[in-house]
């Protein structure tokens, strides 16, 4: 009993359908939302680059950086449409958001090695990336067109942006150098061809905080390679730095002549000059162009050099061998080459206005009628150029008529001093051409023949001459002896037995004889007393005596 009644008591409870066990999907579904919307929430937009070409570049890998920070990836690498370039689709960040402008700059960086620098070194291990410069435009974009090259001047960068242009016949690249006194404060941006005006044109930057020595009065002037100026003064050499001599470069200055001027302060408009003379030379409005008809040759003779009066510049050469009408032929004896100059007013000492301009027409026809006439000179002695002198010729040698000639002034001309002296030299050549050399020559070989002749006689003379003087002083010598022989037979013939000499020889002998025989006593007493010649008497009187004896 008490165990049945125990089995129907038992209690039934009800099975729930929820486990603990769902908590682990659960937890991971949560994650897994949360990292979507964290994931989503960090992401930006999606942007298009269009590149000239994929080179470097991969889905998937390839980052965008700006300031060496990972702002985007690339996703994809389509060809554009056309065909001629490649649409890079990137995914941004969303912090990368602020720097979408339309105005920003995205390009590729990648090795480089060049004379300004080598860049993108890091690129070797890592790979090539897209960097990001954002602008300064308040309108954003999702477009780009990328750049092939990364632009030299960061946007927004303080300093100074200016346009240069030059009329000559050297050029400049992007990057090129402005330096001020040896020291780069600047580069060439861009460079723009004008095909209607013909004209190069260069937009600079100053960098700051140099862009304060850039006035009014600044001057810019080319700056590249080496220049070398063999003057009167000796040999001058002008360079720039190490990186102007491998390519060009500008620099710039106020000249001394000129105040500072005002600072500039937006972009502004400078002809760049081709060396400093020409820079810094005084600059002046008003020119009057004359026309000269030259018989040298004017090789070495630009557009460009100058016009001198005495050593003063005063104006310069325009044009070379104008074309004129009515001109003969080159190769005509009576062809004269057309040179036009310039002069200036203000550098001859009028004034710098339209009436100074009138006051040297009017005393040009003067200067003409009291001698005035142009010539070639030289201008350097190393590169044989050559510039226009004005001075006035000798009354033997002037020009007073006046002449014009498609609506120019003539002014006369004459051989130059290196013309001068090579026509002088070459009439002293033609003079010793035309002497009878050959005339001469044989005349000097004959005399020559002549000469030696005559001196084989004179030496056949000398000869003969000698053996004279040898045969005359044998037969002297020869009539001496027989002098001699015959002085020595008459003195033997005078001593010989029975002539008078020897006999009076022997009667001389004889009385020598006896006169010695005579004085034989008195020698044997001058023997025995010699005092006998002075004392006479006794002998005993003879002997000295003591004073004062008995």
């Amino acid at each position: 009993m008490t165990d049945n009644n125990i089995a129907t008591q038992a209690r039934v409870e009800p099975v729930t359908s929820w486990s603990k066990v769902w908590l682990i999907p659960l937890i991971a579904l949560g994650v897994g939302v949360w990292m979507v919307y964290q994931q989503l929430s960090q992401q930006g937009p999606v942007v298009q680059i269009e590149f000239r070409s994929a080179e470097g570049l991969e889905p998937g890998k390839t980052k965008i950086r700006a300031r060496d920070v990972e702002v985007g990836l690339v996703k994809e690498i389509t060809l554009a449409k056309d065909l001629s370039s490649v649409i890079v689709t990137a995914r941004m960040t969303a912090d990368a958001d602020p720097l979408l402008t339309q105005d920003a700059n995205f390009w590729v960086v990648t090795p480089k090695v060049s004379l300004s620098g080598i860049s993108g070194l890091s690129t070797l291990l890592s790979g090539a990336y897209i960097k990001l410069e954002p602008g300064n435009s308040p309108q954003r974009s999702v477009r780009f067109k990328g750049l092939d090259t990364p632009p030299l001047t960061p946007a927004g960068a303080p300093g100074l942006h200016l346009t240069l242009s030059s009329g000559q016949d050297f050029a400049y690249a992007a990057g090129d150098p402005i330096i001020y006194k040896g020291l780069e404060v600047g580069k060439i941006d861009h460079v723009h061809f004008n095909v209607a005006e013909r004209t190069v044109y260069y937009n600079a930057f100053i960098q700051a905080p140099y862009n304060k020595l850039v006035t009014s009065n600044s001057r810019f002037w080319n700056a590249s390679g080496v220049k070398m100026d063999l003057s009167a003064e000796g040999l001058s050499i002008q360079a720039g730095n190490l990186q102007t001599l491998l390519t060009n470069g500008v620099t710039f200055g106020v000249p001394a002549h000129l105040p500072q001027g005002e600072v500039i302060t937006e972009r502004t408009y400078f002809k760049v000059y081709p060396d400093y003379e020409q820079a810094t030379a005084p600059d002046f409005q008003y020119s009057q162009e004359y026309l000269l008809l030259l018989e040298d040759s004017v090789k070495g003779l630009f557009p460009g050099a100058p016009v001198t009066y005495r050593g003063l510049n005063i104006g310069k050469v325009l044009a070379v061998n104008l074309p004129l009408e009515q001109q003969p032929a080159y190769l005509e004896p009576q062809y004269q080459i057309p040179v036009l100059i310039s002069l200036y007013p203000g550098q001859i000492g009028l004034s710098d206005n339209l009436v100074g301009k009138q006051k040297l027409d009017e005393k040009m026809d003067l200067w003409i009628q009291d001698g005035l006439h142009a010539s070639l000179g030289n201008g350097n002695l190393l590169t044989g150029k050559q510039l226009i002198e004005l001075t006035y010729a000798p009354l033997s040698a002037r020009h007073n008529d006046l002449v014009s000639l498609q609506n120019y002034r003539v002014i006369p001309s004459v051989s130059g001093e290196l013309s001068q002296l090579t026509e002088k030299f070459s009439a002293l050549l033609d003079k010793f051409n035309h002497l009878p050399l050959q005339e001469l020559a044989e005349n000097a070989s004959d005399m020559l023949g002549t000469s030696a002749q005559t001196m084989v006689e004179i030496r056949t003379s000398l000869q003969s001459m000698q053996g004279l003087l040898a045969e005359l002083q044998d037969k002297q010598l020869v009539e001496q002896l027989r002098a001699t022989l015959a002085s020595l037979e008459q003195l033997a013939a005078d001593f010989a037995d029975g002539s008078t000499s020897q006999g009076e020889l022997q009667r001389t002998l004889q009385q020598i004889q006896r006169t010695l025989q005579q004085s034989q006593p008195l020698l044997q007493q001058l023997n025995q007393t010699p005092n006998s010649l002075i004392f006479s008497g006794q002998g005993d009187e003879s002997q000295p005596r003591a004073t004062g004896a008995n």
